[in-house]
């Protein structure tokens, strides 16, 4: 084998698993890895370590691969760890490899000698925001280091790995240092799925085989069984209810398809009116249950690959264990035939309807944004969210997802990510655009961003909502205690923003603007910024309250 540093390395596992892309912040603690992904493959320099993750993040989900960060040690490491617990909330499929201080200075006499860059126990934090963490310890072993965290990432239920490698590590000649076959093996290999309990199995035929009124709930884990998911559903003529993560599943504009309406008023009223529900990959999470208080039907069948989410949230009268596919494949082969009663496929068309126009009526002008989106974007383009008020009102229910993979928002709910996880989806899809829906408040976080942008040229539209600061948490504060705290924030001038970063501008006052002004911007086929001024918009939209638990209030 030619002789090697850990940069090539890296790049070769890289190419191995389908990536050509790897997003990070250059330092002396990690140049050799970011020398070697530059000249063979594409490195793009964020500007945050925070937004080399999320860039990686939307990579992976818009591929349904693998993507890669590379940050630097010690305070570097800790830029990515909030976009690392998005990753690990939303089960992303990301490597993140970070630089260590020199091998011989790791944990001096139990604590930090001060050599530059160092941080005490950088493996601790990685450990605590990532599904897998490790550490180089040496040349001879790093591909099988490298090679166990890729394969935890990738294996269900997926989520980002951090390697953290010593710069010395990084620097030392390969050259064909043996590595022990089976051992790399080992860590290259997917664990076994758990195998079906056929018991189990039989009583969840039984309960949806006899359900008269079926729903299914179709979570992030869903999307490995769209197929599977779309026969059970029609052949039954189940509602089909979807987490955020879930939507895509089956395309939104099926007729079966309620969508993430379970806890609207129409919704929850059907939800609870059906007999049987199968959830497939959910954790249910609290501000899509009304915080738990969501009623379900009276027999629920949960399928998850994670035991421990099993009856987590809510019982579960038949628990199934294991890969969605392969369950719903056996459910499929054995079912009977199905008792649905006459009409209820009807209902669950006209709850569909209900839920969406009574949506389209609170929103106001926003509806026609919502259509000029849907109406201009190929079914392939990726819309990724940030948290602001038209992702969180309607954005994350109204605008339709057809595919798993084109739908991109922040699952742990922190603000400031969507513009770099677009990026990274964008930059992973070329050949259709990213449109990124972020307000004032949001960009904000990352305003160093739109320099990533302006330089790497992907086709993305940033729509820019901008309402003079954190919109969703003012409405909170003027429902619950009639006062504003910390809401209301300095704007920058966004067009001379994005002239000085060479960035084309749009601004809209009027919905009635927003269409033209979209196809303008989308002819670009590169970057541009679309901002609206909410507060020009009339009439109003109705001001939107998160569904977040507020002690003692109503």
């Amino acid at each position: 084998m030619p002789e090697t540093t850990g940069g090539d390395l890296l790049v070769r596992l890289l190419r191995e698993h389908g990536v050509n892309t790897a997003f990070g912040v250059v330092s002396v603690h990690n140049l050799p890895l970011v020398d070697a992904i530059a000249h063979e493959l594409r490195f793009v320099p964020v500007r945050h370590e925070a937004a080399a993750v999320n860039a990686a993040d939307g990579y992976a989900r818009a591929t349904g691969g693998l993507g890669v960060a590379v940050t630097s040690t010690g305070t570097g490491a800790g830029n990515a760890a909030g976009s690392m617990i998005e990753a690990l909330s939303a089960g992303s499929r990301v490597l993140h490899v970070t630089g260590q201080v020199d091998s011989e200075f790791i944990g001096t006499n139990g604590g930090v000698r001060g050599v530059i860059h160092e941080t005490r126990d950088q493996l601790g934090m990685l450990t605590a925001i990532s599904k897998h963490a490790a550490t180089v310890a040496s040349a001879a072993t790093a591909e099988h280091t490298l090679r166990e965290a890729i394969a935890a990432a990738l294996t269900a239920p997926t989520g980002p790995a951090s390697v953290e490698w010593p710069i010395d590590l990084q620097y030392a000649r390969l050259g064909g240092a043996a590595v022990d076959d089976d051992t790399v093996a080992t860590a290259s290999t997917t664990p076994a799925t758990p195998p079906v309990d056929e018991d189990a199995l039989a009583r969840a035929v039984n309960a949806l085989t006899g359900a008269r009124r079926p729903a299914i709930w179709a979570g992030g884990g869903a999307t490995c069984a769209r197929e599977q998911v779309r026969a059970l559903a029609e052949r039954l003529g189940a509602a089909v209810f979807t987490s955020n993560s879930g939507r895509g599943t089956l395309p939104e504009d099926h007729d079966l398809v309620i969508g993430n309406f379970a806890a609207a008023p129409d919704g929850a009223a059907l939800l609870a009116d059906a007999d049987v529900l199968l959830s497939v990959g959910t954790h249910f999470r609290s501000n899509e249950t009304k915080h738990y208080q969501l009623t379900l039907p009276a027999t629920h069948v949960q399928l998850d690959i994670d035991s421990a989410a099993l009856g987590r949230s809510y019982p579960a009268d038949v628990a199934l264990h294991g890969d969605a596919a392969i369950v719903l494949d056996a459910l499929l082969a054995t079912l009977g035939e199905p008792a649905t009663e006459p009409g209820w496929r009807e209902r669950v068309t006209a709850t569909r309807i209900a839920v969406r126009d009574r949506l389209r009526a609170a929103i106001g002008p926003y509806a026609l944004m919502c259509d000029a989106l849907r109406e201009q974007l190929p079914r392939d383009a990726v819309i990724a969210r940030d948290v602001t008020i038209p992702s969180s009102q309607w954005g994350n229910r109204l605008l339709e997802i057809y595919d798993p993979d084109t739908n991109v928002f922040p699952v742990g709910g922190g603000i400031g990510q969507g513009l770099a996880t677009g990026i990274g989806a964008a930059l992973a899809r070329p050949d259709a655009p990213t449109v990124v829906m972020v307000g004032d408040g949001g960009l904000a976080v990352h305003l160093g961003e739109l320099a990533t942008l302006a330089q790497e040229r992907p086709w993305l539209v940033v729509v820019l909502f901008n309402d003079g600061g954190y919109g969703v948490l003012r409405n909170m504060q003027e429902r619950h205690s009639g006062r504003r705290s910390g809401v209301d924030l300095f704007t920058p001038d966004f067009h001379r923003l994005a002239r000085a970063v060479d960035l084309p501008y749009e601004l809209v006052h009027r919905a009635e603007q927003f269409p033209a002004a979209l196809t303008k911007a989308l002819d670009q086929h590169g970057p541009a910024v679309l901002e609206v001024d909410v507060t020009a918009l009339e009439p109003a939209p109705e001001p939107f309250v998160p569904p977040v638990h507020v002690p003692n209030q109503e």
